[in-house]
């Protein structure tokens, strides 16, 4: 079995950035999942399922996403809200094969009058194929793009919603 570094096997990874709003108004985004789309460069579309219709733990949903060479790769997943505790943490896990894959996770730090937000990811468990497929499209630069892209949206959103004096 290969090394468990980042670059060929992936495991997990994080990335932050600063944002000039209150933790409650950037969860709130964050866990608003049909707008997942307008953030995250990867992700189309959230739809709750099983009756399932807002961030709490144990909603389910399903995420159709695009990704890969050209975006040409294309790819649904199952889900479950982990954690939903509101401007600290919200976290779900998707499905790969009827088995918990990648933990997402998002978390709130108060700084100053200001916000860190830390998106990550743990993979918990992909199939082989996937391993495969993640060699040649360099998976995890992927993954750290599409968080660094993620939170910048988010960034954007919140603060312009804050200085716009309302919500968006």
């Amino acid at each position: 079995m290969p090394p468990k570094n980042q670059r060929w096997w992936l495991t997990e990874d994080s990335e932050s950035v600063l944002v000039d709003a209150p933790a409650e108004r950037i969860y709130d985004l964050v866990a608003d999942m049909p707008r997942m789309g307008e953030w995250s460069p990867e992700c189309l579309r959230v739809e709750w399922t099983d009756g399932s219709d807002g961030p709490v733990a144990d909603a389910t949903f399903v995420g159709h996403n695009r990704g890969g060479p050209m975006g040409l790769m294309k790819w649904s997943r199952h889900g479950r809200v982990v954690t939903a505790d509101r401007a600290r943490e919200f976290a779900f896990v998707t499905e790969e094969g009827g088995r918990e894959s990648t933990v997402w996770r998002y978390r709130f730090e108060p700084d100053g009058d200001s916000t860190r937000v830390t998106e990550s990811y743990e993979v918990r468990w992909i199939p082989t194929w996937a391993r495969i497929v993640d060699v040649p499209t360099n998976r995890h630069r992927e993954l750290i793009e599409a968080m660094r892209h993620t939170l910048q949206q988010l960034k954007t959103a919140a603060e312009t919603s804050i200085s716009a004096g309302g919500e968006s």
